[in-house]
């Protein structure tokens, strides 16, 4: 099993692979689940070379960047590891992209390979001479220009079996909620110490199945497939979130623990009714930004465990994760720092502030991403002598535990008072009948912004609250500046991005 404890007092320069080590220690032991089928290690490490040196077959070598556009599955599992025996880079491509977004992501990381699959592989662009564009299925073949990787033989060359700690395993995007998105470089120690600090917090246990219902071309979904191999437990991949399949899974097929968002958790809950999760299931991480009170507290009278957790992609993840025992004391806190890792509220003059203090979120350690690909302007604003500035808001209580108010650029000013929209968005979303919210500020020629809420009610509650009165539910729990001037009302499901986060931008130019 896993020891934290050992791996947090050293500090490799190269670290062994963790697919090949698994397979030699405990080769039956189940790697992963997926497309109904389960790998071995020993499988795992048999199909990660065979996926490797086909890759190897089309031109990847070491240095190279692979994109890939791929739906959650064995191949957008697999790939990863494949590529690291390479010393090759992954870039995992949201498979929600338009057109146009996709086009200038492969422009800027100007990969060697574009991988698909039967649901992507249309997508693919061709008119690129310098693209080679391949698909996992064979029904890839079918469209003119792809090749299908199970059509390639492999190549016959070594394979790397130990990885230096500072080579980039994966560029992930991120969420671009204002601007062109950055790819965010993020190496083998970076993984390895996310790894490492998750461990030391939540604890690892030798039967250990992780549930990845996120998107693996997400940080958050990534993760699970290499922590999973780091620890040597199962990851189990869901081909996108279903709450009944979720739940099913969790009732079923003894998963310990599970990572989600906010309204993932919500829907989960809802499919469940009252019935109550088994005792298998040790752990919910939860991410994806500030969490509603009122969720953690049905989530608590459920008996789920919930682990509010507070990551970013430029972090490989969690930087802080609150343990269940912590959930009720601490409720609505996202914990403490991860080991061996630093945290720190910087404030208007860029001094360290007080407990409780509110200001920007900054950290230290060996989880911060070596920098954006190809921009160093924007790198060197944003990591400045070692510190990540993170762009959220936030505060330390007395004891250490981090507590999220918002993102910096979402910060609503009005009359010179400081509204950070989650406050509120939380406090509408304890009403019954509020499905889901959102606040956003828009500029008001005599306070500076005004305060608006989108709201999604649920029209099935026997009582629908009109604006007056949700405007009066506000104003028991927040001053009169944060209560929103404006509510409007919409059926459809806020936008988000694929970690589960609201784009208020997109709200912003829709008002």
């Amino acid at each position: 099993m896993f020891d934290a404890l050992s791996a947090i007092n050293d500090s490799p320069s190269v670290f062994p692979d963790w697919v090949a080590a698994c397979a030699s220690e405990f080769p039956d032991g189940i790697a992963l689940a997926a497309d109904g089928k389960t790998w071995t290690y020993a499988e795992l490490d048999a199909d990660a070379a065979r996926m490797a040196r086909r890759l190897a077959a089309l031109g990847a070598r070491s240095g190279d960047r692979i994109a890939t556009l791929l739906n959650n599955g064995a191949a957008a599992a697999i790939i990863p590891h494949a590529a690291l025996r390479l010393g090759a880079t992954i870039v995992p491509l949201n498979v929600r992209l338009s057109e146009s977004e996709l086009a200038w992501q492969l422009d800027d990381c100007a990969p060697r390979l574009l991988v698909g699959d039967g649901r992507t592989v249309e997508r693919i662009p061709t008119a690129n001479a310098s693209l080679l564009s391949v698909s996992v299925d064979a029904d890839g073949a079918e469209v003119p220009g792809i090749s299908s990787l199970d059509d390639i033989e492999a190549a016959d060359i070594p394979l790397r079996l130990s990885h230096d700690a500072d080579a980039v395993l994966a560029i992930i995007y991120t969420s671009g909620t204002t601007g062109r998105p950055k790819g965010a470089m993020l190496t083998v120690a970076n993984f390895w110490w996310s790894a490492v600090g998750s461990a030391l917090n939540l604890g690892t246990e030798e039967n250990d199945r992780w549930l990845a219902c996120l998107p693996l071309f997400h940080v958050g979904g990534l993760s699970i497939v290499i922590r999973s191999a780091i620890y040597g437990i199962t990851a189990v991949i869901h081909d996108g979130f279903d709450p009944d399949a979720v739940n099913a899974a969790i009732d079923n097929e003894e998963i310990s623990i599970v990572s989600v968002v906010a309204v993932m958790l919500q829907r989960m809950l809802d499919a469940r009714d009252a019935k109550p999760f088994p005792p298998r299931l040790r752990v919910a991480l939860l991410g994806g930004g500030p969490a509603p009170r009122a969720l953690l507290e049905r989530a608590n009278a459920s008996g789920i465990p919930v682990a509010q957790t507070y990551g970013l992609t430029e972090a490989c993840s969690q930087v802080a994760t609150l343990p269940p025992e912590d959930a009720e004391r601490k409720l609505g806190s996202a914990g403490r720092v991860l080991r061996p890792n630093e945290l720190r509220i910087s404030s208007s003059d860029n001094s360290e502030a007080g407990s409780n203090e509110v200001g920007e979120i900054l950290v230290k350690g060996p989880i911060v991403m070596a920098g954006y690909f190809g921009q160093p302007g924007p790198t060197s604003r944003a990591i400045v002598e070692g510190w990540l500035h993170t762009g959220d808001i936030g505060r330390l209580d007395d004891d250490g535990y981090l507590f999220v108010l918002d993102r910096r650029d979402d910060l609503i000013i009005t009359g010179g008072e400081n509204v950070y929209p989650a406050e509120v968005e939380a406090v509408l979303s304890s009403h019954p009948a509020v499905i889901e919210s959102a606040v956003i500020g828009v500029d008001d020629p005599q306070w500076g912004q005004r305060v608006i809420a989108i709201a999604r009610l649920d029209a099935f509650q026997a009582s629908v609250p009109d604006v007056a009165a949700l405007q009066a539910f506000c104003r028991k729990d927040l001053a009169g500046y944060k209560v929103p001037k404006e509510i409007r009302f919409v059926n459809e499901p806020l936008p988000r991005t694929a970690s589960g986060k609201l784009r208020r931008a997109v709200l912003r130019d829709s008002v």
